[in-house]
């Protein structure tokens, strides 16, 4: 007689990357992130949570704060549909234990499938932002000069204590970046400037490579600075050379 060992939950250990690789390629239900950090890079950080049911990961959910005042849903895989709703139920519900007593954190998804979403909206969270998708296809970005006593210059490393400042001031407090995934997104940039005033930086754009052209995945002007143009001229001051 064979006995089925009762699945239990546990924090992630660098131990398992192998099996959470497996389990995020093969995995028919899979929600990841629009994260600069790779998933399996949050191991070693509470929570990330995985179920185990007879020696095999079936199941992860990893969600540390990163701002500390922010918890991302980072990734939720399950292996199999089946399973899916009591798989989501027990990890989420652990994981809330270790997240809800700071009564100062903001939790948020950013549901790509529509499985995703029903599960979220079961579990009460509720629908507040529209992510919206943009594309310019028309040739030449028009030419454009930023404002008087502005300059525009590559970032450099040795800037993103600056912009972690200007970032966590331009936007809510949900859409702030840290700077350690600010240092992930300088790394991943094909094309990254700011805009400067006498050594203060008021400005900064990050832009990623694609297969048909570039994304432009983070603009911010500092609240002091804005509608003066300076959010139109760093990019196309870089995009049209």
């Amino acid at each position: 007689m064979i006995t089925k060992l009762k699945p239990s939950i546990r924090q992630a250990i660098s131990s398992d990357q192998k099996q959470l690789a497996n389990l995020i390629h093969f995995g028919s239900m899979v929600h990841r992130h629009l994260d600069w950090r790779p998933p399996l890079e949050w191991i070693g950080y509470d929570p990330f949570l995985v179920l185990e049911e007879d020696n095999r990961l079936v199941a992860a959910l990893a969600c540390p704060p990163d701002p500390p005042s922010v918890v991302w849903i980072r990734l939720f895989v399950a292996y199999d549909e089946e399973n899916l709703v009591d798989s989501w139920t027990q990890l989420w519900s652990q994981a809330f234990e270790m997240i809800s007593p700071d009564p100062d954190l903001h939790v948020a998804a950013i549901p790509l499938q529509n499985w995703f979403q029903r599960l979220l909206q079961a579990t009460h969270f509720q629908s507040t932002t529209d992510v919206v998708m943009l594309i310019w296809d028309n040739g030449k970005i028009p030419p454009n000069q930023p404002p008087t006593g502005i300059s525009i210059r590559p970032m450099t490393i040795d800037d993103l204590s600056q912009i972690e400042v200007l970032d966590k001031n331009a936007f809510g407090s949900l859409w702030h970046n840290s700077q350690t995934s600010l240092e992930y997104a300088f790394k991943q940039a094909a094309f990254a400037t700011i805009a400067d005033i006498d050594g203060v930086i008021v400005g900064y754009q990050i832009s990623t490579s694609m297969q048909m052209g570039g994304h432009l995945a983070r603009l911010a002007t500092h609240p002091e600075y804005q509608r003066q143009g300076i959010g139109y001229a760093i990019p196309c001051r870089w995009y049209s050379g």
